[in-house]
């Protein structure tokens, strides 16, 4: 029997446990050639799509088809489940929070990069922190590429297009009609991405944190996913993050992006986002958790 909730706790567990050890540890070695900062020497996805490569080849990511049970199946318990959370959400359809949705449902580079900025405390960009933002925007295909197996397979059906709404980002709206609302690859990116940040901070983890599970939350307020796409869409976030740890590349960028936090705070760096705008549009959160 599959527990989505124990298994994602287990794997953020093991995540950060893992961060912590490899942070403690001193290298006795000499140092590693640092990959690249630089987009243009970093393979696309697709041509002229803008989204770059991971670090683990497709056959190395986590098994969403494996780890992940069935979706949830018009009638069950969990059907109405999502549905009670998506209607708790229609008050915010608009204003701040609507914003805030639009803004996260954005995942190209450079706008993106500055998503955690707030949480994190300092600048996040390709100028100010070349490594941060790579390993960001590569950890982004790993984590987005894992939900694939469970999507193809599924296909469900995302909830504006059962409930006849309009979406935080209609140009995407035809696109998303055919693309499978189980897993949320964005609730995985996101949340990929709070804990490689808490690895690097950690005495910033509840900020980063409570942004990537707000981020996954976006999801919802967009009318683009079920909360239980977002469930399981973090626990493949946690999964693909405990597979990264593996791999020499990530690793060795991780180490680096941790020196520009270090050196981003000893210069003052401040964030490249309205920090205000994006507490006031948070805190509309809180009631429903």
């Amino acid at each position: 029997m599959h527990c989505p909730t124990l298994i994602l706790r287990t794997l953020v567990a093991a995540s950060l446990a893992c961060g912590l050890a490899h942070a403690q540890t001193a290298p006795d070695a000499a140092a590693p050639t640092l990959p690249s900062t630089d987009p243009a020497k970093i393979p696309e996805l697709r041509a002229g799509s803008g989204y770059l490569i991971g670090y683990l080849p497709r056959k190395d990511l986590p098994n969403s088809l494996q780890l992940l049970p069935a979706p949830s199946v018009n009638g069950s318990a969990a059907a109405a489940a999502d549905l009670a959370f998506h209607q708790q959400l229609q008050g915010q359809r608009s204003g701040l929070r609507w914003e805030l949705a639009a803004q996260d449902a954005v995942l190209k580079f450079p706008a993106v990069a500055s998503t955690f900025s707030c949480a994190l405390g300092v600048s996040i960009s390709q100028e100010a922190t070349p490594h941060l933002n790579m390993l960001l925007r590569r950890s982004l295909a790993d984590a987005g590429l894992s939900t694939y197996a469970a999507k193809d397979k599924y296909q469900a059906q995302r909830p504006f297009v059962k409930l006849a709404q309009t979406t935080c980002s209609p140009a995407d709206e035809a696109a998303l009609t055919r693309d499978g609302s189980y897993p949320s690859g964005h609730a995985a990116v996101g949340w990929a991405w709070g804990l490689i940040l808490t690895e690097l901070a950690p005495e910033r983890s509840q900020a980063l944190l409570e942004r990537a599970y707000a981020f996954g939350q976006s999801r919802a307020v967009c009318a683009v996913h079920w909360k239980s796409d977002i469930d399981a869409g973090q626990l493949m976030g946690a999964a693909t993050v405990a597979k990264l740890h593996g791999n020499a590349d990530f690793l060795a960028q991780l180490g680096a992006a941790r020196a520009e936090i270090a050196q981003a705070r000893a210069q003052g760096s401040q964030p490249n986002r309205d920090c205000a705008a994006e507490a006031n549009a948070l805190a509309l959160d809180r009631p429903l958790q």
